[in-house]
C-alpha cells in the first residue's frame, strides 16, 4: 500500500531536523526514536523512500535526503514554519502553542493562501523559534553557531533558535527572559547572563535546547 502523503512528508521533515542544527547523521534507529515507531516500520519505509528517489541510504547505514527529497523536505517545512509564525503575529498564538497548529494546517492549507500569509508577514525569513523559514526555492539562511551546552564558558551571543520540541521548557524559558534575540553570556555548566543581568540558574535541558551565535 502506497504511504500517505502526511507520512512521507512527515519522514522527510524528521529526516530534515536531524541535521539542521548538528552535524550526526540520521540512521534508521535514530529516526524510528524521533517518530516513535518501531525499528522495522522504520525500515520499510525508507526502502520505500529509496524507491521513490526521496532518500538515499545503504542497509545499516545513515539516511540522507536527495535533491528530491530536500526539496519536498524544504518546502514542506516552508509552510509548517511560515504558519507558525502567522499564528504567533496574527492571533496571538504563543510560541509554545502553534506547533501542533502548524501541523495539521500545512497539509490543508492551498498554495495561494500561503503565498498570502508571506506576504502580510513581510517574508520573513525565521519562525517564532529561530529556525529558518526556506525561501520558495528552497535556499535558507542561518548564521555559525554553537549549542549552549558546548559554548565555552564566558562565550557571549545572541539566541538564534529554541527548540520547539518541549513545550513545557518553552514557557519556562519565556518566564526568565530567554527568546530568539537575546544576548546570552555562559557563565557556567547551566547558568547564564541574559543581556548583561546577574547570573541565573537554567531549568533542565534547557543548555540542550538554546543555540547562540558562535
Amino acid at each position: 500500500m502506497p504511504a500517505s502523503v502526511s507520512t512521507v512528508d512527515d519522514y522527510l521533515k524528521t529526516i530534515y531536523h536531524h541535521t539542521e542544527w548538528q552535524t550526526d547523521p540520521v540512521t534508521p534507529s535514530v529516526l524510528a526514536a524521533e517518530l516513535g515507531l518501531a525499528p522495522s516500520s522504520v525500515t520499510e519505509m525508507v526502502k520505500k523512500l529509496a524507491a521513490q528517489g526521496l532518500v538515499a541510504h545503504r542497509p545499516y547505514g545513515p539516511i540522507s535526503l536527495t535533491d528530491a527529497g530536500t526539496s519536498r523536505a524544504t518546502a514542506v517545512i516552508r509552510r509548517h514554519r511560515l504558519i507558525e509564525t502567522w499564528l504567533v503575529r496574527e492571533f496571538g498564538y504563543a510560541w509554545d502553542e502553534v506547533h501542533d497548529e502548524a501541523e495539521v494546517l500545512e497539509h490543508t492549507i492551498s498554495d495561494r493562501l500561503l503565498a498570502g500569509i508571506d506576504a502580510r508577514l513581510g517574508h520573513p525569513r525565521f519562525d517564532p523559534h529561530g529556525d529558518a523559514i526556506p525561501g520558495p526555492d528552497g535556499s535558507v539562511e542561518r548564521e555559525p553557531f554553537v549549542l549552549l551546552a558546548e559554548a565555552t564558558i564566558g562565550h557571549t551571543g545572541r539566541v538564534l533558535r529554541v527548540s520547539d520540541r518541549d513545550p513545557a521548557l518553552l514557557r519556562s524559558l519565556e518566564e526568565i527572559g530567554i527568546d530568539v534575540g537575546h544576548t546570552l553570556t555562559a557563565t557556567g555548566r547551566g547558568a547564564v547572563q541574559i543581556d548583561g543581568g546577574p547570573t541565573i540558574e537554567l531549568p533542565p535541558a534547557a543548555a540542550q535546547a538554546v543555540w547562540l551565535t558562535a
